[in-house]
């Protein structure tokens, strides 16, 4: 996880091993992308029927009116305007928006009439403006034009380029894709990829679990992480609970737990509420808070050994906990090794997972 200064994140501990994990090479894939000349009609129309959806992540509609106005005019003008990508969710089969969302929104909303509204809650008419005032379309919404415009607008085409994964079976390179291609100027957090990849009952869960007082103590952070690492440190609690699993690099293990897990069964989501509830208000009990940031910042290595080891023994803890930990992190020096380099690496999380368990809960 890169590092940042900024306020309204997490300090977390520059571990080298950690960084070149999150900016780790994609794997193999088999992925199919092709053209689709689709109608704005025809998009519209699926825009109706929700097949086609704008990911969470992704910033609201920022466009205003003359720009807006000026895609419009390129179409009834028969002018170019650049393609949009898609993909094409695994499971569902809807198309999710990698990039394009502010023109096909505003080809949307020119067809409904009306901008979304705005922050004193009101709808104003989509109305094109901005245009040269000789423009015979200047000024004109939707139903304004002339039936033979209505229906040039309709029948213009608009390529598209639609992705999808062949192999393996799941959305995984979609997370490589949005990771290269976005419009927003900021390269998108690999958990805020996840979010929108993997949208649905976990995603909602971990968000749940990232309110909780105890966890933003033990984080020493009030606000949310504007990155959502802290959610990201969530994932990887539970990512790691079998380490039979796990293969490197940890950001792709991540990704397919999550998509593995997208829509858990609610009595499984109430048993991890209540592991990850109690592992973290134990940890503050007994720990204090702030407790994994040995050094500097939050060491992620040190938080997922530790917290593990806790939420296999949450009904026996030994009174000396604190002094035991205390030593764990001060004295161990093959656990200070394990935590700080090569961090990723599977026979160094078992390692360190081995000694924290053994360091803190073996009588």
């Amino acid at each position: 996880m890169p590092i940042s200064n900024n306020h309204s994140e997490i300090d977390l501990a520059n571990i080298e091993s950690e960084a070149e994990d999150y900016e780790s090479a994609p794997a193999d894939y088999q992925v199919s992308t092709y053209p689709a000349d689709f109608t704005l009609e025809v998009l519209h129309n699926k825009w109706i029927s929700e097949e086609i959806k704008i990911p969470k992540f992704q910033r609201e509609y920022v466009w205003k009116p003359p720009q807006a106005s000026k895609l419009i005019e390129s179409f009834l003008a028969g002018l170019p305007v650049p393609a949009v990508f898609m993909y094409i969710e695994y499971e569902s089969q809807e198309y999710r928006v990698i990039d394009g969302q502010q023109r096909l929104k505003s080809i949307f909303y020119y067809f409904d009439g009306f901008f979304p509204k705005n922050s004193n809650g009101v709808k104003n008419e989509f109305e094109l403006k901005g245009l040269a005032k000789n423009s015979r379309f200047y000024g004109k919404s939707f139903k304004d034009l002339s039936s033979e415009d209505q229906l040039r607008l309709k029948n213009s085409v608009l390529r598209s380029f639609i992705v999808q994964q062949i192999s393996p079976s799941d959305n995984s390179s979609i997370y490589q894709i949005f990771e290269r291609l976005n419009t927003g100027g900021t390269v998108l957090s690999n958990q805020e990829i996840r979010n929108c990849l993997f949208e649905g009952k976990f995603s909602e869960f971990l968000d749940k679990l990232n309110n909780l007082e105890c966890w933003r103590s033990i984080l020493g952070k009030p606000e949310h992480d504007l990155r959502k690492r802290d959610v990201e440190l969530i994932l990887r609690f539970f990512a790691l609970q079998n380490l039979t699993e796990y293969k490197k690099p940890m950001k792709e293990h991540l990704n397919k737990y999550m998509s593995k897990n997208r829509n858990p069964k609610s009595e499984n989501l109430k048993r991890k509420y209540d592991i990850f509830e109690g592992t973290c208000n134990a940890i503050i009990n007994t720990l204090g808070s702030k407790p994994f940031h040995v050094r500097s910042g939050l060491n992620a290595a040190v938080f997922d050994s530790v917290m593990t080891a806790f939420a296999e023994h949450l009904n026996h803890i030994p009174e000396d906990i604190h002094k035991r930990y205390n030593e764990l992190v001060t004295n161990n020096e093959d656990f200070g090794t394990y935590t700080n380099s090569s961090t990723t690496d599977a026979l160094v999380i078992r390692e360190r997972f081995r000694l924290a368990n053994d360091a803190l809960f073996k009588i």
